[in-house]
């Protein structure tokens, strides 16, 4: 009996032309996800040959994007997005209001009426969440405190580009757009009040009830005993969440599932979570970039290559150019700037949910369409490569630029510790780099016995805070030599390094021991593969979750059943 199987068959054509153009691409040292926009390209309506479903490749890699934004959720706290709130807030609307300025100059050159010109440039000015994570997983600096920067800053736009979303059609006839089929629209005002108060209670909710709710349920499937359950238990809060946030807060699917991982994180079940939702995280958004590659028109590059050559400078140039300058302007070093830099240069999914609505509301043309598709596509195939220039570019310009070496090295009041900073911090102290959980628990300890030490934090707005609490604290990357000066290595008794990333752990170690040859060097690691690489360091020693989580409850056992003083071995073996 004949039935349908359009599902099934654009699962089959994506994910295995996938496969093969993601070898392809491996081989010839490119990225996998150029592979997969060019699959999408093969299986898309502008290439002869089989045509996919696109609705059923779309709907999948919205299930991407959701399943992809619940697993950052799971990894970035509360604390970690209010940590940054101060350079992401006013960085992400600004750089926004850039990048859109840019857009609506380019395309009223181009004769465009104001209303198209507006959508236009803010297709352009929101990138890709999906993309940045993929490109910080693969680096390795999604928990660092760039990423942290740079998901917090992606985290605001998608939130401005939801009030853009509800505010556009009510305002579509004055910008000279369709009038969107007779409907009444209440005034601006209460629709923006709306939206905004819809947002607040969607966080809210989440925040106060998601936060007991979830991590109890967590554990009421756990006790089961049933891995099977606990995968669906996981999946089905991911989406649940996400779609039940975009039907009753108009939130996002995006944003529902990032607020539902970061309520889960709560869980002492979060790290399992993460673990059993990975395999079809990484699949669906296979067929995100899939479906981008589908939406590809070729045709562009004949008809208008001039305009997207400027479409594609916007977003590759002028966004990480406006991004690098405002970063800059708070007084974080080259690395974070060229680091948010590098995520902001490509555009992504609200970018063709915007487009697609400007063109059902009348105010974008099928060309602006495909100039912001093939702008997305050009500029994501280039991502990588872009982050991939991050360091090299970051020496280029420390090198040969007076003015790059002054912003670097220029006076930050939290660089360097306060005249008023106590002796006894500044000699036998532990220099202690990082205070995030891992960082945070040490330094409590420290305290409690009363052991001085000196924070090294690359967080600024940490570093304040901490020396309200009469903690002392520094700012910057520990890796920079001036920055353990400020805190005194050198009269130091121990560097006690905390954070999660370990690729700059050779440069700290080599000077802490070349400004203090008896100090000694504890490290933490992520991995085993981690610990045998740092083991080669000039370590004392290196902390690894799972051997101290064994050493730890050996101990435990060890002293449960240990003979008391003063009896043999007979004593344990009589129990």
């Amino acid at each position: 009996m004949p039935h349908d199987t359009t599902l099934i068959t654009t699962v089959a054509a994506g994910f295995g032309l996938a496969l093969v153009f993601g070898i392809l691409a491996e081989k010839l040292k490119l990225p996998a996800l150029v592979g997969y926009l060019l699959a999408g390209i093969a299986i898309g309506p502008a290439t002869p040959g089989y045509v996919a479903d696109m609705g059923a490749a779309t709907q999948l890699a919205e299930l991407g994007v959701m399943l992809l934004m619940f697993g950052v959720g799971l990894r970035f706290s509360l604390d970690n997005l209010l940590s940054v709130k101060r350079v992401a807030l006013p960085g992400a609307i600004a750089q926004m209001t850039v990048a859109t300025l840019l857009g609506m100059a380019i395309a009223g050159t181009w004769g465009w009426s104001l209303g198209s010109s507006l959508v236009f440039g803010l297709s352009l000015s929101v990138a890709s969440t999906v993309v940045l994570l993929k490109a910080l997983e693969a680096r390795g600096i999604l928990e660092s405190m760039n990423g942290y920067i740079a998901v917090g800053w992606l985290v605001v736009e998608d939130l401005a580009m939801v009030v853009v979303l509800v505010l556009l059609p009510p305002l579509a006839g004055m910008l000279g757009g369709a009038e969107t089929d007779g409907t009444f629209h209440p005034p601006l005002w209460r629709t923006l009040g709306l939206t905004l108060l819809q947002v607040g209670a969607f966080v809210a909710l989440m925040l106060i009830v998601g936060r007991r709710v979830m991590p109890w349920m967590l554990w009421q499937v756990a006790r089961t005993g049933s891995r099977e359950l606990f995968t669906l238990a996981v999946i089905a809060a991911a989406i649940t969440i996400a779609f039940g946030a975009a039907e009753l807060f108009g939130v996002s699917f995006a944003l529902g599932a990032f607020f539902a991982g970061m309520v889960m994180r709560e869980s002492t079940f979060s790290h399992r979570a993460a673990e059993e939702s990975l395999p079809l995280r990484d699949a669906f958004a296979v067929l995100f970039f899939v479906s981008v590659g589908m939406l590809f028109e070729p045709g562009v590059l004949i008809e208008h290559p001039l305009r997207l050559i400027a479409v594609v400078a916007i977003i590759i140039i002028g966004k990480s150019v406006a991004a690098a300058v405002l970063v800059t302007a708070f007084h974080y070093p080259l690395s974070t700037a060229f680091t948010v830099a590098a995520s902001l240069a490509q555009i992504g999914e609200f970018s063709f949910i915007l487009a697609g609505l400007g063109m059902s509301l009348g105010l974008l043309s099928a060309e602006g369409q495909s100039l912001i598709l093939a702008g997305a596509l050009i500029s994501i195939a280039l991502n990588p490569m872009i982050f991939g220039l991050i360091e090299p570019l970051r020496s280029k310009v420390l090198e040969n630029s007076s003015l790059a070496r002054q912003l670097d090295r220029r006076r930050d009041p939290f660089a360097e510790l306060p005249a008023s900073t106590e002796e006894r911090y500044l000699e036998g102290q532990v220099v202690l780099v990082g205070y995030g959980r891992v960082g945070q628990q040490i330094g409590e300890a420290l305290r409690g016995h009363a052991i001085p030490f000196v924070v090294v934090e690359h967080n600024r707005e940490l570093v304040e805070s901490l020396r309200k609490q009469d903690i002392a604290a520094v700012s910057g990357n520990a890796a920079e030599p001036s920055v353990l000066i400020q805190a005194h290595i050198a009269r130091a008794a121990m560097l006690v390094v905390a954070i999660p990333d370990t690729l700059d752990v050779h440069k700290m170690t080599e000077t802490a021991r070349t400004l203090n040859p008896d100090i000694e060097v504890a490290v933490r690691a992520q991995s085993e593969d981690d610990a045998r690489l740092l083991a080669k360091e000039a370590v004392d020693r290196v902390f690894f979750g799972d051997d101290e989580l064994a050493k730890g409850m050996a101990n435990h056992i060890l002293k449960r059943f240990a003979p008391p003083p003063g009896q043999g071995a007979n004593a344990l073996s009589r129990r």
